[in-house]
């Protein structure tokens, strides 16, 4: 069996920890060794990066060209094609890229990061399609969130029939900014919507989205989807939280300016609450996600706080002291953790 370097080299630690112990004989662990080898080079994670890369340098290439009026303008001359055929050919390249993703699943299974670079492909396609059907439909006024429900719709649609994971992805992350819009909107564009800003909405939203993973779970149809959904509710809950941590629910900056940022400390400790109630959860029921995003996002509330109110008041040279004294603490203790050190005692 192949391994990772470094799950190679962790192996070798434990065998030699367990032969040293007189746990397992030398004639043993040579066996065990034998049993496996390291990879010369991890060329998954190349390919895996390497599509990433090309996925954002596409993203990034067209928002450039978007953004370009020299460009546009030159397009302009060259044709004048109506939205309607740009949503239609949009929409059928997608269809064909659907096609062509899913046939490959099933003959070319290995190959998944060109695979789901084809999916990726086609939801911007997809998404293209539904914005110009917008533009000739004359939808593009002030209640747009019309259209990105629609863009939810669809890649729900797809993702429960493909069984895709990444279209889910975008299922969320559209329903995001349907949300986002939508409150908006019904609040006339005004900062607040039923008294809440932005942040405040998103833990509300957050929650609600973690608790619908939950459910997910317990059903055999959509369970496919929970991790994806379970992962996104508590990126929305967390850095909601750690948003209205820093901002309070103010709807401007003017506003948030005003204020000493220490009248927005009972913020933090509610942020900090629910950061430690998600550690709890997460120790109690074994639950890795919830353990990890509550440790991590408690370590960005603490760093927040420090900065907030010590920067000014403290020399520059003690305060980065404190931080570098902080942070070598840290470091120590995951060493001793990679080192698997509480086994040796």
């Amino acid at each position: 069996m192949k391994l990772d370097q470094e799950k190679s080299e962790f192996l070798d630690e434990m065998l030699q920890y367990w032969q040293d112990q007189h746990m397992i004989t030398g004639e043993q662990a040579r066996l065990l060794q034998e049993s496996y080898e390291s990879k010369s080079f991890d060329w998954r994670r190349l390919a895996q990066y390497s599509f990433w890369i090309a996925m954002a340098c596409g993203v990034i290439s067209l928002g450039a060209l978007l953004i370009d009026k020299d460009i546009l303008t030159y397009l302009k001359k060259l044709y004048d094609t109506p939205d309607s055929i740009i949503s239609l050919l949009s929409a059928a390249a997608a269809g064909i890229l659907y096609y062509r993703s899913f046939q490959r699943r099933k003959t070319h299974q290995m190959q998944v990061f060109s695979n789901d670079a084809l999916i990726f492909t086609a939801v911007m396609l997809t998404a293209n399609a539904i914005a110009y059907l917008g533009k000739a439909i004359g939808s593009n006024g002030s209640h747009f969130s019309l259209l990105i429900l629609l863009s939810v719709l669809i890649y729900g649609v797809l993702a429960y029939v493909f069984k895709s994971r990444l279209i889910w992805a975008f299922v969320l992350l559209s329903l995001g900014a349907w949300f986002g819009t939508e409150t908006g909107y019904l609040s006339r564009w005004n900062w607040y919507f039923i008294g809440l800003n932005y942040p405040l909405r998103f833990v509300f939203f957050g929650l609600l989205l973690t608790t619908t993973a939950l459910l997910l779970r317990r059903n055999k149809k959509f369970e496919l989807f929970y991790g994806t959904t379970y992962i996104s509710g508590m990126v929305y809950l967390f850095v909601s939280l750690w948003l209205i941590s820093v901002f309070g629910n103010y709807g401007t900056l003017e506003e948030w300016y005003k204020v000493k940022q220490l009248s927005l400390f009972y913020w933090g400790i509610i942020s900090a609450g629910v950061c430690i109630l998600s550690i709890w959860i997460g120790l109690k029921y074994r639950d890795d996600i919830a353990r990890e995003f509550g440790i991590t996002f408690l370590f960005i509330n603490l760093y927040t706080r420090y900065f907030e109110y010590f920067w000014d008041s403290w020399h520059k040279a003690l305060f980065f002291s404190v931080l570098a004294a902080s942070f070598w603490i840290i470091g120590r203790r995951a060493e001793k953790i990679w080192n698997v050190e509480f086994l040796k005692k």
